[in-house]
Order: C-alpha cells, then structure tokens, then sequence
C-alpha cells in the first residue's frame, strides 16, 4: 500500500510538471501568433499612407477649375485641396502635370456583375421569377469578378448602381464601388431604391425603326391599381403587427414576406426607381407617388421632355435610359432621346445618365456627352455622371466632386472626360491607386506581342 502511494505521489509530481511544461511551450507557440496580430496595424499604417498629387488641373465639380493645384489624400479621402497646399514630408508625391483630375463618374443605373454575356442565359442573373419580388437584393447575385467591371473602371467609372429587373416590383437596386475582392466589400449601400418596373410606351404607329411593337397587355393604370393594392396590404400588415405588440392579447400577423420588405417604402424610407417612359405614364405615376406619399426617382423617362415642367413641379429626379437606344415612337423624331435630357435640366429637372448595360457601361461618359452635343451644357454634362448622381442617392457627402473629407475617387486623364479620344491614367478608389488592367489591356498586349515576334 506504502509503496502505491508513493508511485500516485511521484506520477502526480510528474503530471504537475508536464503541465507546466505545456503552459510554456503554449505561451512559446502564441509568441509568432501575436507578432501575427500585430500586421494589421502594420498594414493600417499602410493603408493610411499620405499620398500628394501634383501639378494637375482639378475640376472639382462643385467649385472654380483650379488651373494647376495638387489634391493630399489621407485615409482615403482628399484631405486638402488646392493651388498653394502644403505637401507633408514623407508623402507619396504623384506628378499630374499636364493631367486633369476629375471625380470618378457614377452610373446611375446598370447591370454590372449581374450580366455578363447576354445571349448566355447562364452568365444572366438580374431577373427573378415571380411578379413581386421586393426581398430580392442585387447584392446578392453581383459577380465582384465580372470582366465588364474592371473596363469600366478604367474609363473612369468608380461607382454604379446595379439594379435587378423583371417583373412588377423587381426588388432593391445596390450601390458598389468599382473595387473589391468580394461583393459585400465592394458595397456603398445596400439597400439603395426599390426597382418597380411599369409598362413600356405603347406605339401608335410603330418603332422608329417602322415596325410595329407589340401592345402591353397591362396598362400603367392598372398596374398601378395592382401597387396601391400591394401597399395598401403591406400598411395593413405593419398595423397589425403594431397592434400585437402593444396588446398581448391579439395574436401576430404571419409573416408576410413581400409586406415586411415593402414597409420601408410605404414608410417613406426608401425611395423607389420608377421605370415610367411615356409622357401619360408619367403623369400618372406622378399622381400614384403624390398619393403614396412615397419618396420616388424615375428612370427612363423617354417622353419626359414632354411633361418637363410637370416633373421639376413634382420635385422628381430623372435617370436617363441609355442614349444608345431609337427613340420609341417615330413621331418624336430621331434626336428625341438626345434633346430629351436638355429639355429636362433646362426646366430645373436634376438628371442623371446611366449606361443601363453592364458590357457598355464604359460608355457611361459618351452618354452625357451626347446630350451635350445636343445643347446640354458641358459643366451640366459633368454633373449628371458625378454630383448628381450622389445627390439624388443621398451620398453627395461621400461622393461625386473633389471637396476636402470627401472619399478620394480621383480620375486623371489626359484631357476632357466625356471626350471619346480621352485617355484615363490613373483611377483612385477610397484614396488607392486601382489597376487598370482589363480584358481590353491584355488583348492589345497579346496581339502586341503577336505582332513583335512576327
């Protein structure tokens, strides 16, 4: 027995100290660990490099050209601007003489990383099935690796936002910044607008093209009775709820998808993208939102020149359809989507211009620069790819003009923006210089290439 005791005593001595040995080869094996955590400040201290361009024109949007000047960005965003700022020692000096910097353009309204090859049903992700489909978000089904968003990236797109589409109410539009690893990284806001989506015009004589569209078989009026109804029931649904909650008694209403996704529009919260196009369309939904009481932006708007005055009295902002499009109806004449915008900004309507693509997004700066071939001022040109944009989406105090605490998205190219032979040089997204490699760059090396080892 004596001797049991003893072994128990010296196994337990032993144990003791294997376990002491454990803590320290434990402690020793964390030691790499923390030097590990220690990176990312390392990294953050990267990330905050001060970095000075020099030398450039600016084009601030909101203010006077300043003629040459440099623009300091700090933690990703412009922390001084202008022609005499002081450089810090130790910054990052860029030189942009002879550059012009502008603030990188928003597209109002696409379909990038949602669609990649159209005639491939596979590569296509922007409709849902189903007629109301309010829960839907784009964010979702957005491919951060599309190849149609590094090419417009550099073209001096920095931000865009990507909207679903089909049905009546196709589910809430995202707005992304041209840069990221993942899609949720690349999110500015992700609930932005609802998308609903109203009947096409209906053709009196045909397309301008000669031919005759087909009819819709639902009118806006009666689409529109349909969304009175579906508000209506998601209004109903949010008292109910309200009523359950301040009495225990009353049972909650089951859950209603399409209602519960619904209430921050029928509240006022957030906003709707209206897809409205003819003049008499127009004029109703106008009547539907006044009505709602709903917060309301329309896009395509193709006879919205007609109703101008209409429109700016409603205090309805307007996203441009693409200008690559015929004007619908022959009578409106060929330059009826052109003249379109102009009559819209002349009336004091603020507008926007959108690719509404995701492969011709990089044609978002020759779309504003159509309309100003047709009588749109350039500086009101600039505008509907930059500040406005930001201002009819409410980020106008992150976005779209170079101003001191902005975030720095700075485009410099070698001359006039929305001029087609302008060529991009540099893109900066939240204050970081972006590549500007895309399927375009390395086709033009690999036929390069073909060319020297002939």
């Amino acid at each position: 027995m004596k001797l049991t005791i003893t072994t128990a005593q010296a196994l337990l001595k032993n144990k003791n100290q294997l376990f002491l040995a454990a803590i320290l080869l434990s402690l020793t094996l964390l030691t790499p660990c923390f030097s590990l955590a220690q990176q990312p400040a390392a990294q953050a201290q990267k990330d905050s490099e001060i970095i000075a361009i020099v030398g450039a024109k600016i084009v601030p949007v909101t203010g006077p050209v300043i003629e040459s000047g440099s623009i300091l960005i700090k933690n990703g965003r412009i922390a001084d601007l202008g022609p005499n700022i002081s450089i810090p020692a130790g910054a990052k000096v860029i030189e942009a003489k002879g550059l012009t910097a502008y603030p990188g353009m928003i597209d109002s309204y696409s379909w990038l990383g949602l669609e990649e090859i159209s005639g491939v049903r596979a590569t296509v992700d922007n409709r849902e099935t189903g007629r109301i489909n309010p829960q839907v978000k784009a964010i979702e089904a957005l491919r951060y690796d599309s190849m149609h968003i590094p090419i417009a990236r550099a073209n001096g797109i920095v931000a865009a936002v990507v909207a679903p589409s089909g049905g009546l109410i196709s589910g809430q539009s995202t707005l992304v910044k041209l840069d990221g690893w993942t899609n949720r990284e690349m999110v500015i806001k992700e609930s932005l607008a609802m998308i609903i989506e109203l009947p096409a015009i209906r053709r009196s004589r045909g397309g301008f093209s000669g031919f005759r569209g087909q009819q819709p078989q639902v009118t806006t009026e009666k689409t529109l009775d349909e969304l009175r109804q579906v508000f209506k029931k998601a209004r109903m649904y949010e008292k109910r709820r309200e009523a359950a909650r301040k009495n225990i008694l009353l049972p909650l209403p089951e859950f209603d998808e399409a209602s519960h996704f619904l209430l921050p529009v029928v509240k006022g919260e957030l906003p709707v993208i209206f897809s409205v196009h003819a003049d008499k369309d127009i004029l109703q939904t106008i009547k539907f939102v006044q009505e709602e009481k709903i917060k309301a932006i329309f896009y395509g708007v193709e006879q919205g020149f007609k109703v101008a005055k209409e429109i700016k009295e409603a205090g309805i902002p307007c996203l441009m359809g693409s200008l690559y499009s015929l004007p619908p109806v022959w009578e409106d004449g060929y330059d009826a989507l052109f003249l379109n915008p102009v009559i819209l900004n002349q009336a004091g309507v603020k507008i926007a211009f959108s690719s509404s693509s995701a492969s011709a997004a990089k044609d978002l700066p020759y779309q504003a620069a159509k309309a100003a071939a047709f009588g749109l001022k350039p500086e009101e040109a600039l505008k509907a790819v930059t500040i406005y944009p930001a201002e009819i989406f409410g980020v106008d105090k992150l976005l779209g003009s170079l101003e001191p605490g902005k975030t720095a998205n700075i485009v410099l190219a070698d001359g006039d923006l929305l001029e087609l032979g302008t060529k991009i040089q540099k893109v900066f997204i939240d204050g970081k210089e972006v590549s500007l490699e895309n399927r375009y760059t390395e086709l033009l090396k690999k036929f390069e290439q073909r060319e020297a080892n002939k």
